[in-house]
């Protein structure tokens, strides 16, 4: 619970490296994620080339902390690995995913914010560009990661007044 509490959206990184058995355990999360179905519809892309996360800045305009950030990941959905009944939800099972990894990547002491990508046709369609994707895969999101060059201050996010009890007029 910790690790979900504590998590901030962080912009700003340190110019250090992030290990790629790291990665790899902010991956496996990701892959924890439920799932429609078990369709496991993801495909995860790690970039850490300079010039490519430069690249992205270009064509994604909420994405300039990725000049400073060693990681991406692009969290994808593979529309072969779909069926019919959990394709209406692949875009679910990537949120999971994607929330996963930013819970690991804060409990193993990184930054990490999201890049929302999915459903921006010109922001798929450059970044489909620019990393090569093929066309039955959809860029979902981008989740910027670094080790943490900031820390946002704490904010209570519960909000009772939020929540119904069995119906909308009584409240929780």
């Amino acid at each position: 619970m910790e690790a979900i509490f504590e998590r901030r959206s962080i912009r700003k990184y340190l110019e250090k490296p992030i290990s790629k058995e790291l990665i790899l355990d902010l991956l496996k999360a990701g892959m924890y994620a439920p799932t429609a179905c078990n369709q496991r519809p993801w495909e995860f892309l790690v970039i850490d080339n300079p010039e490519t996360l430069l690249k992205i800045t270009e064509v994604h305009p909420y994405s300039q902390m990725l000049k400073e950030a060693p990681v991406c990941i692009a969290v994808c959905c593979n529309k072969d690995r779909t069926n019919k009944i959990g394709d209406p939800f692949w875009d679910q099972d990537c949120a999971a995913a994607t929330e996963n990894i930013l819970l690991e990547a804060q409990d193993k002491g990184l930054g990490a914010v999201w890049l929302g990508v999915y459903p921006k046709e010109n922001l798929m369609s450059d970044l489909k560009r620019i990393l090569g994707i093929p066309e039955n895969v959809i860029p979902f999101a981008l989740i910027s990661l670094g080790y943490p060059a900031e820390k946002p201050e704490y904010v209570e996010k519960f909000d009772s007044s939020r929540v119904y009890y069995n119906d909308w007029k009584h409240r929780y």
